[in-house]
C-alpha cells in the first residue's frame, strides 16, 4: 500500500520503542551518513547507478510482465529468486510463506545482527490483469508498477553498484521480496518473516521499499481493520414475495450510515466501503449479499472508536430491515469476518533509523518529510523493531489504478536510488 504523506511528527503514546535503544549502534550513524555519500566508494557506486539505469527500467519491466496477484506471487518470486543468485547473494532462498531472500555479507561474524531491506513482490490486481509495459517516453505504464516492483529491481541495483564499487558494510544485508502487502494478504509475508524466518531474532533494522518518491520517510503505522459482512435473508421472487425483508437494503443502510461518520483530520482516520458482492438473479431477492470495508487510523484510539460504531451501524441496518418489512419466511441477520488486521505504532523520531534517513535524504539535496503510512513496516514497528519506508526514486501517480505510471527520467531517477543506498549503508555500517 502507499504510504500517506502527511508530516506527522509525534504520536505521543502510541510510539513503541522498548527496543530501539538495545538496537541502536555506538555513535554516530546519523552523523556518519554525510561522510558516506561524500566518499570515493558512493561516488563510484552512484556512477554505477547511472551507467547502468537503462538496466534497473528493463529488470523493473521483467518483473512488472510477470503477474503476482494476491496469493499468487510464486512465479514471479521465483524470477526474482533467480536474479539474487545472478548478483552473487548468499544464502538465497524461498522461505515458507512464499518470501525470497538472499544475504550480502558484511565483515561482523555469520551469524550477528542483520539490516533487513524489503519490497513487496504482490500488487492488488487480480488474476487476468493486463500487465504489459506501455512505454512513453521516460514513463512507463502498468498495474503494479511502481507499487512496488521499481523497488525489486532497484534492490539489485544496489547491489551490483556496492559491487562494483567494492563497498564493504559491517552488518550484513539481506535483501528480500515478500508475499502478501496488499489488500487481502494483510502484511502475510512481513509476520511470517519476524515471526517464524530464519533471521527474526538478528534483525536489528527494516527498510521497506514501497512506491517512488525520495526523501518521504514513512516512519509512522497507520493500522487498520478490514471486513467482509455477509447479510442474509430468506430470499424470494422479486414479484411474488415483493415486501420480504432483503438483505440489500440492510447493507444500503450500512453504507449509508457509515458515510455519516465524522472522523478526525488529525490523527487522519478513514472508512471506505470498498467491494460488493452476491445476489442471485436480477429478478430474485437476494438471500445473501455481502460487502467488504476498509478502516484506518494512525491512533489505535481512533481506530478502536470506529471499529465499534461500525459494530453499531450493523445492528440498526439489520433491526431497520426487519422492522420495514416481513420477517415471516425469516429475519435478515448479517456475519462479520474480519478479513485484515494491521497494528498501528511508530518508529521513534530521534531513533537511529530515521535520524539516519534524514541525514540520508539531505545528503542527496531532498528535505526530508516524515509522515504515516500502511506499509510493510507497520508490523515490526508494532513489534518494537526500528523500521520506515522509503521510495525508490523518480515519480510515480495513479497507484492501485489500471493506468498506474512510473517516471524514469534518468537524473531524477538515479539522485532518488542515492537516498535508499546511504540509508542502508548508513545503517549497515561501511567498514574501513
Amino acid at each position: 500500500m502507499k504510504p500517506v504523506r502527511t508530516a506527522i511528527i509525534a504520536l505521543g503514546a502510541t510510539a513503541l520503542c522498548a527496543s530501539q535503544g538495545a538496537a541502536q549502534r555506538a555513535p554516530d550513524a546519523a552523523q556518519a551518513t554525510p561522510a558516506i555519500v561524500a566518499s570515493p566508494a558512493f561516488k563510484q557506486a552512484m556512477a554505477v547507478l547511472d551507467r547502468e539505469h537503462e538496466r534497473v527500467v528493463t529488470d523493473t519491466i521483467t518483473l512488472t510482465e510477470i503477474p503476482a496477484p494476491p496469493f499468487k506471487e510464486e512465479k514471479r518470486a521465483r524470477a526474482y529468486m533467480e536474479m539474487l543468485k545472478a548478483h552473487g547473494l548468499t544464502d538465497v532462498e524461498m522461505d515458507a510463506e512464499g518470501n525470497v531472500m538472499g544475504l550480502r555479507r558484511g565483515t561482523a561474524a555469520p551469524g550477528g545482527p542483520v539490516v533487513m531491506v524489503a519490497a513487496h513482490l504482490d500488487t492488488v490486481f487480480p488474476e487476468g490483469t493486463d500487465v504489459k509495459v506501455r512505454r512513453e517516453g521516460t514513463r512507463l505504464h502498468a498495474p503494479g508498477i511502481g507499487d512496488t516492483t521499481r523497488s525489486l529491481a532497484v534492490m539489485l541495483g544496489y547491489v551490483r553498484a556496492m559491487n562494483e564499487a567494492k563497498i564493504r558494510t559491517r552488518s550484513d544485508i539481506l535483501f528480500v521480496g515478500n508475499v502478501g502487502e496488499e489488500g487481502p494478504g494483510d502484511l502475510r509475508g512481513v509476520r511470517y518473516l519476524f515471526t517464524k524466518g530464519k533471521y527474526k531474532d538478528r534483525t536489528r533494522a527494516f527498510i521497506s521499499m514501497d512506491g517512488t518518491g525520495a526523501g518521504h520517510i514513512t516512519y509512522s503505522a497507520v493500522g487498520s481493520k478490514r471486513y467482509r459482512v455477509t447479510f442474509k435473508g430468506p430470499g424470494g421472487h422479486s414479484y411474488g414475495a415483493f415486501g420480504l425483508v432483503n438483505p440489500m437494503a440492510a447493507m444500503a443502510y450500512t453504507v449509508s450510515e457509515l458515510y455519516k461518520v465524522k472522523v478526525p483530520a488529525q490523527p487522519k482516520t478513514t472508512y471506505a466501503a470498498s467491494v460488493v458482492g452476491g445476489g442471485t438473479s436480477v429478478n430474485s431477492i437476494p438471500d445473501a449479499i455481502w460487502l467488504e470495508v476498509d478502516m484506518r487510523s494512525a491512533s489505535a484510539e481512533e481506530l478502536k472508536k470506529l471499529d465499534a460504531r461500525f459494530g453499531e451501524i450493523l445492528d440498526a441496518a439489520v433491526a431497520a430491515e426487519n422492522g420495514a418489512r416481513n420477517t415471516g419466511p425469516g429475519k435478515v441477520s448479517y456475519e462479520k469476518k474480519l478479513i485484515g488486521d494491521r497494528p498501528t505504532g511508530a518508529t521513534r523520531d530521534d531513533a537511529e533509523i530515521v535520524r539516519v534517513a534524514q541525514a540520508a535524504a539531505k545528503a542527496n539535496g531532498y528535505t526530508p518529510v516524515l509522515g504515516a503510512g500502511s506499509t510493510d513496516s507497520n508490523l515490526p514497528i508494532s513489534l518494537g523493531l526500528p523500521a520506515v519506508t522509503i521510495g525508490s526514486g523518480g515519480r510515480g501517480g495513479r497507484a492501485h489504478a489500471p493506468d498506474e505510471w512510473i517516471d524514469v527520467a534518468k537524473p531524477e531517477s538515479v539522485r532518488g536510488m542515492g537516498f535508499g543506498l546511504a540509508l542502508i549503508l548508513g545503517m549497515a555500517g561501511v567498514a574501513r
